[in-house]
């Protein structure tokens, strides 16, 4: 049987939170549903699929009375399809994979980037400096296999029906000269280029908003189709993770707010970026 994707894994998370608020345990969860216990659990593991009926038969079982949560799980049980990440399974972390498929999956998303220009809206020459950085170092194989995959990432914002993404950038990560002053100034125009588009929205945090919370931190929040099943990713030297308690989204959440109300408006922040390539 393959590992379950981390879209999987969240579907069953989900599906054992309707049953604990329900107050009820696997065995007593399969006694209703007329299946064994061992049903549930791998359910509840994202190991096997699950048909809208069953999912609208558990919510029934466990009282859940949020009709749209349950309907966007319904809506997730069609979708054990793989996706275009796949082919990277055996030679990329499977935390790279989530990430794409998080992104694929995202009503929209929400960045907050204090040191690196956000890798939906880097460039080859950009990305290719960033990933010679990694520590432990990567062989030029490895670089060029990690960019294929980061470009193709950011088919979300190209599509017909592109994710609305907003992201706040810090004037630092701006400044930052990833592969020398030519790349720079590619990379600046492109961020420029990209913030044009009608649904991506760049703002940028400059030096003089001074301290902010969240500054230290790379963070990705994708909406899912109800609040409930939204994710932060959260990008660090030591890997990533995603995150999904309620608490955590909250927080998230305030943390973006913060930023986007220190940040400068769309226009001043083109103005700034443009100012900043001008000085290169």
């Amino acid at each position: 049987m393959r590992n379950p994707t981390g879209r999987q894994l969240r579907f069953g998370a989900e599906l054992r939170k309707l049953r604990e608020r329900a107050g009820l345990t696997a065995t007593e969860a399969g006694q209703l549903l007329g299946v064994k216990q061992a049903q549930i659990s791998n359910m509840e593991a994202g190991r096997v699929g699950v048909s809208p009926e069953r999912v609208r038969a558990l919510a029934c079982h466990y009282d859940c009375a949020d009709q749209s949560l349950v309907q966007a799980l319904s809506e997730m049980t069609s979708e054990r399809s793989r996706g275009w990440w796949e082919e990277y399974r055996e030679t990329l972390p499977n935390t790279l994979l989530d990430l794409a498929e998080m992104e694929h999956h995202a009503t929209q998303l929400r960045a907050g980037i204090t040191a690196h220009i956000p890798g939906l809206l880097q460039i080859h020459d950009h990305a290719r400096e960033v990933f010679r950085q990694v520590v432990p170092e990567l062989s030029p194989p490895d670089i060029e296999h990690r960019l294929s995959f980061r470009i193709k990432r950011q088919a979300v914002l190209f599509s017909e029906s592109p994710t609305p993404y907003r992201a706040y950038i810090h004037e630092a990560a701006l400044r930052m000269q990833f592969g020398g002053r030519h790349v720079t100034r590619r990379q600046l125009q492109h961020v420029i280029n990209m913030s044009e588009r009608s649904h991506i929205t760049v703002r940028v945090i400059p030096f003089a908003a001074g301290a902010f919370p969240g500054s230290g931190q790379s963070i990705l929040y994708a909406y899912g189709p109800v609040p409930p099943l939204d994710t932060v990713h959260l990008d660090q030297s030591h890997g990533s993770a995603l995150i999904d308690a309620k608490a955590q989204l909250d927080k998230y959440r305030v943390l973006l707010d913060r930023m986007e109300g220190i940040a400068l408006p769309p226009r001043e922040s083109r103005e700034l970026i443009r100012a900043i390539d001008q000085e290169l």
